[in-house]
């Protein structure tokens, strides 16, 4: 979790920290700090000066200068030390200044960014007269974000043989050839030939003629007979299934539906009869480690014990040899003011902790001595280039893939010589902007390695994907080489006074899971009150890693996703404010998940002793020998099993 995009009045405390900046104390005097302008109107790519002043009591102007700027979402806007902003994103942002430590803000929206490319597929469309067709594009900024929210006309270079309606469906009308193109706010697409024969005589069938299947159960149509190159138009009876425009259908309700489809003049239907999935089943409580008054984050379960991160400097260690009584064996301290990521090799000799707000700035990465499972001890730490915080670790071989706070970028830490890491390879986004514009709106929040292909939730910058030894690019932990990037448009699925962006990330098969994490910027993780989240988990079909493409999206209504684990077709996750999930995953995923009735199992983590009493906080899971491991910021740890049906 970024705790500088949690929270904005305590923002500046973090942000100084990774920065390598103190926050100068508060004289008595400072009573309010005025920043102005104080409510603006910007366009993505402008500059704009601000000044701070701090006041008294009486409000009389002060002095001091500003000790910090800042930006609340991060990832809209940048600043110098001056106070000059460089917005980079469209959205709603506040930007202020830390005058004797009180925070002044000022409001500013950033419009819409322009239309800077549209993405069309350039295949030829072969139609025959009375055939249909629905294009599609995809409006795109500078960044490559899409932009699904702008309007798009389709314009036909022969209407009299392809005719555009209002909607943007292509009706084939004679034989012919038409270009057609997409047009939104003064930029065109690239041609689409299309090829109009005339109607066809003979009709066709479908495939499979009837079907029965359950909800979230993935079936693919397809034309029979010798009519198999048409180009056929989809269409299903009813609003709660999906089909897509190459056949493929799911249901998010039982019933029947009727599927049809349309190519040459002709229509075909069939049926399709869909059950109730029927997998729920109970989630068993069998034990619990929990601190009054701790805020637990990761977790990590190796063996017979339990490794617990905090947002503070402590990391609890818990033998669950017993599961319903685990057994405090363990409290670690060190110099931070989180520890966040907490991992171990597979061998079980070394973990990894990651810092966040070291009071010597100093964050970076530790490495324990873990042979005595109970009593790590602390063997090295790596803080050379990573001083800023160290947010997220991953351990793969003998390399630790690492975030880095302060510049968003990767590094690679070998840690051969456990006693001597170092760094061996660093990897970042690029950005037609130079870097003292785009350096601190850059973030990379989670990252895993699998098969040598490093999978990079980038924040704002959505999922990146990386040669690290696989050899599909001649990349290498010292040579990282890029393979592929998909982008969402975070400002359009959650919309202004929310920090949002691509969190946690996890491939299993041919999917890559990715976790939004999306946070109120009014939050406070340090109060006692219900802290505001939402988010998707959007699913990423890397079959071909060059191209990846999201055929899914699992959401619980009102709760925000955080970290996630897949594991025998089964996803188990730490949703927020919604508590505990299990999602079954099996098979070909597409489509709404939650509403397919895909839930295995959910669970209210809220406890009246927590952090915050009676409010689950979810943070993450980890199935681990038959049982499974909730982290909850507010309760600490929950161990479950899956108990019988409710079906």
């Amino acid at each position: 979790m970024n705790l500088r995009a949690l929270f904005f009045v305590q923002l500046f405390v973090f942000s100084a920290l990774a920065w390598g900046q103190t926050p100068s104390p508060s004289p008595s005097d400072v009573e309010k700090v005025e920043v102005t302008p104080s409510l603006l109107e910007v366009e993505v790519g402008q500059d704009v000066q601000f000044t701070a002043v701090a006041k008294d009591k009486s409000g009389r102007a002060l002095p001091d200068k500003p000790s910090k700027w800042f930006s609340s979402p991060f990832e809209i806007a940048g600043s110098d030390e001056n106070g000059r902003f460089h917005f980079v994103r469209a959205g709603t942002v506040r930007v202020g200044a830390i005058i004797g430590g009180k925070p002044g803000t000022a409001r500013v929206l950033v419009r819409q960014e322009a239309v800077a490319r549209i993405d069309v597929d350039l295949t030829s469309q072969n139609l025959y007269v009375g055939d249909t067709y629905l294009p599609m594009a995809i409006p795109r900024t500078w960044e490559g974000n899409p932009l699904h929210e702008v309007g798009i006309q389709w314009i036909s270079s022969v209407p009299q043989v392809a005719y555009v309606d209002s909607v943007g469906v292509v009706h084939a009308i004679a034989p012919g050839t038409s270009q057609l193109k997409a047009v939104s706010k003064g930029v065109s697409s690239q041609e689409i030939t299309l090829n109009v024969q005339p109607a066809l005589a003979s009709t066709f069938g479908i495939e499979p003629s009837v079907a029965e299947i359950r909800t979230g159960d993935v079936i693919h149509f397809k034309i029979a007979g010798e009519q198999t190159k048409l180009q056929v138009r989809w269409t299903i009876s009813g609003n709660t299934a999906t089909m897509t425009a190459d056949g493929a259908f799911v249901a998010e309700k039982p019933g029947t539906y009727i599927v049809a489809a349309l190519a040459g003049g002709h229509i075909a239907s069939t049926a399709v009869h869909v059950k109730a999935r029927g997998i729920r089943r109970q989630l068993e409580l069998v034990g619990r480690a929990f601190v009054p008054d701790v805020q637990f984050a990761e977790q990590w379960i190796f063996g017979k014990y339990a490794y617990l991160s905090t947002i503070s400097d402590r990391l609890f260690v818990y033998d669950i040899s017993n599961p319903s009584l685990p057994k405090l064996t363990e409290t670690l301290k060190v110099d931070a003011r989180i520890i966040n990521d907490v991992s171990i090799t597979p061998d079980g000799s070394i973990g990894v902790i990651t810092r966040e707000g070291a009071s010597d700035r100093k964050n970076g990465i530790i490495f324990l001595d873990t042979t005595d499972l109970a009593h790590p001890k602390i063997l090295s730490q790596y803080t050379a280039t990573v001083t800023g915080g160290v947010h997220s670790a991953y351990i793969y071989g003998k390399h630790v893939f690492i975030t880095d706070d302060a510049t968003g970028s990767m590094r690679v830490i070998d840690f051969q010589d456990v006693k001597a890491p170092k760094e061996v390879a660093r990897w970042q986004v690029q950005s037609p902007l130079n870097e003292s514009q785009i350096g601190r709106t850059r973030y990379l929040h989670d990252l895993q390695v699998v098969n040598g292909i490093a999978y990079l939730a980038y924040w704002r910058d959505g999922l990146v994907i990386l040669d690290v030894g696989n050899g599909i690019k001649g990349g290498s932990p010292e040579n990282p080489k890029f393979v592929s990037q998909f982008r969402l448009n975070y400002g359009e699925l959650y919309g202004g006074d929310w920090v949002a962006g691509s969190h946690a990330v996890f491939r299993y098969k041919n999917y890559v899971f990715i976790g939004d994490e999306v946070l109120s910027t009014m939050s406070d993780i340090f109060s006692k009150e219900r802290v505001p989240a939402r988010g998707a988990v959007h699913v990423i079909d890397v079959s071909d890693l060059e191209h990846p493409k999201k055929v899914a999206e699992y959401q619980v209504p009102e709760a925000g996703s955080h970290n996630v684990w897949v594991e025998d077709d089964l996803l188990y996750m730490g949703y927020y404010g919604g508590g505990a999930r299990i999602l079954d995953v099996s098979g070909e995923l597409l489509g709404d998940l939650y509403k397919q009735g895909r839930e295995v199992a959910s669970y209210w983590t809220g406890s009246a002793e927590g952090f915050r009493p009676n409010l689950p906080f979810t943070w993450g899971a980890q199935p681990y020998g038959g049982l499974i491991y909730f982290n909850d910021i507010n309760s600490g740890l929950w161990i479950m099993k899956l108990g019988h049906s409710k079906d």
